[in-house]
């Protein structure tokens, strides 16, 4: 059984293993994604974007579980880096939607060793990185404010 002074142990804390774990898989991306020009958090605007396009900055956002005044200026440094444009909407001319530019989509076939070089990286297969994944579904659907 688990004594009080236990409890407040550093190494016992879930925050603090989830904080370095999360830190520590970033580094693990940072090599692998570098010759693609790409920080991590570009690699999920991008992936996002690989998987349905056009889209708007709140609905893009909102799926990275980002503010969108966190997500626009990854955004618009993909657009400055030729990746993806803002185009307005045909039926909504207020309404910018961001879609894949050429080099944006040709960029997915050069993205798609990304899970590979991790799993090596990590010592892992799909499977288990699969249960770790589903294993943070708990915290990750979570809101501070919820």
């Amino acid at each position: 059984m688990a004594t009080s002074d236990d409890l407040l142990r550093l190494e016992n804390q879930l925050c603090f293993a989830l904080v370095t774990a999360a830190r520590n898989v970033v580094a693990i991306y940072r090599p692998i994604l570098e010759p693609l020009g790409l920080t991590h958090p570009q690699y999920l605007v991008m992936l996002a974007l690989w998987e349905r396009a056009p889209r708007s900055l709140s609905d893009l956002a909102s799926d990275l579980a980002l503010e969108p005044a966190s997500a626009s200026p990854l955004v618009k440094r993909l657009e400055a880096d030729g990746l993806i444009a803002r185009i307005r909407n045909a039926e909504d001319e207020r309404r910018l939607e961001i879609t894949l530019t050429d080099a944006g989509q040709a960029l997915r076939e050069r993205a798609l060793d990304v899970p590979r070089r991790v799993m090596k990286a990590v010592g892992m297969d799909a499977a288990g990185i699969a249960r770790l994944r589903d294993g943070l579904v708990p915290f990750a659907g979570r809101r501070a404010d919820a």
